[in-house]
């Protein structure tokens, strides 16, 4: 099994609580798996891991976040053909409209993406069940 990278960006905490639920659905199906706030992870090692997790809530006109996130993955989608890629992130309003152009931009970068999971807010059991199905899901993509 080869590693997975979980890397977020978390205003409220509620991204925070996705992308530990993708980290241990990822887990339950054997996959050694690294969690990084995106301050803390570095482009540069991407090529340690087989495969990613991607979390950022929508923020202001339905965008990814600006100081951190959006630089960090302007950076990551030139490493990403080939490499099995999920996201996820909540919002508080509008109905989605950045992960359809985040996923959008994923698919433009020849990852092989693996799917998506957005809640409203504080993510509910549902939200949460399916941030660990989507962990299964690019783990077995490594296995």
């Amino acid at each position: 099994m080869s590693k997975i990278a979980v890397v977020f960006w978390s205003g409220t905490g509620n991204t925070e609580k996705m992308a530990q639920a993708v980290a241990e659905g990822a887990k339950s199906a054997g996959a050694e798996v690294d969690v990084f706030e995106v301050d803390k992870f570095d482009v540069g090692k991407m090529s340690d891991y087989a495969a990613f997790l991607f979390g950022c809530p929508a923020m202001g006109d339905e965008v990814l976040e600006e100081d951190s996130f959006e630089p960090f993955f302007t950076d990551a989608e030139g490493h990403l053909e080939n490499i099995p890629v999920g996201l996820f992130g909540s919002y508080g309003w509008g109905g989605g409209a950045w992960m359809d152009a985040w996923t959008d931009r994923t698919k433009d970068a020849k990852a092989d993406f693996v799917g998506n999971v957005i809640a409203e807010n504080d993510p509910d059991d549902d939200a949460i069940e399916n941030c660990k199905k989507l962990g299964k899901d690019v783990a077995e993509k490594v296995a």
